[in-house]
């Protein structure tokens, strides 16, 4: 199998199927601009269609920054309708790291500013460094996030804290991002990326179609049609291999082998 190459990204699949996609931007801090935009969205649907990729790491190169926010430079030239074709853009990509069919782990080294933070609340589960920032500083360019944020964040941490956060503009350490749930885990010096890959190699071990399902579950909690979909997904799974297997694992008190089927 042959990877993608791309310019703004780093792309490297190990033995367990785990995709690392590192944003590759050093001497910008790894803004989003539209080059690495569009790169990720192809990176996304190579992921979506090959069946060697179980999951993804994503991350920033350099020990300064995950992404520091968009290429403000880029900025200069937005309108009314070419300001919203950004945002609504940007907004789809992200929907499809979080609607992806395969479990997305951020390993956030440093910097998670504007959309840099959006693109780690939009993966399923964020570990940081110590020296992990979150913010979301749009109002003071007189602007307000536009991939998200302002949709996930309050999801994420509630909508008190949100305010706040996103009203300020204020950063936030890594300690108060795992306080308040913005960060699942804080990882030990020099140990950012093979924490994110243990707690993402522990997803892998399950059966990956209830993965699925569980992801698509959650993404609709809170919706009116939450309830119904929960139901409607724990029927489908009860037709799976992965589900009979499971149950006969547990009776027979071993260890599931599950096939993804």
């Amino acid at each position: 199998m042959t990877l993608p190459t791309f310019k703004t990204l780093l792309v490297d699949l190990d033995d367990h199927g785990i995709l690392t996609l590192t944003l590759n931007r050093p001497d910008k801090l790894n803004a989003l601009n539209a080059e690495v935009l569009n790169e990720l969205d192809q990176a996304i649907s190579w992921v979506e269609t090959e069946t060697s990729v179980k999951g993804v790491l994503l991350t920033g190169s350099g020990e300064k920054a995950f992404v520091a926010g968009a290429d403000i430079a880029e900025f200069t030239t937005l309108d009314r309708s070419s300001g919203e074709r950004l945002s609504k853009k940007g907004q789809d990509i992200l929907m499809r790291i979080e609607q992806s069919t395969c479990p997305w782990v951020a390993a956030v080294n440093g910097f998670a500013l504007g959309g840099g933070a959006e693109l780690a609340m939009a993966c399923h589960l964020r570990i940081g460094a110590s020296n992990a920032v979150f913010g979301l500083p749009e109002v003071s360019l007189g602007l307000i996030p536009g991939y998200g944020g302002t949709q996930r964040l309050p999801l994420l941490i509630g909508r008190s804290k949100a305010m706040e956060l996103i009203l300020t503009g204020r950063q936030m350490k890594a300690e108060e991002a795992l306080q308040c749930g913005l960060l699942h885990a804080l990882a030990e010096e020099g140990k950012l990326l093979e924490t994110a890959e243990q707690l993402l190699l522990n997803v892998l071990k399950k059966a990956p179609i209830a993965v699925r399902h569980a992801v698509q579950a959650i993404l609709h909690s809170g919706e009116e049609t939450g309830y119904p979909r929960e139901a409607s997904l724990f029927g489908d799974l009860c037709q799976t291999d992965d589900f009979k297997e499971g149950i006969e694992a547990f009776l027979q008190k071993r260890k599931p082998e599950f096939k993804g089927n």
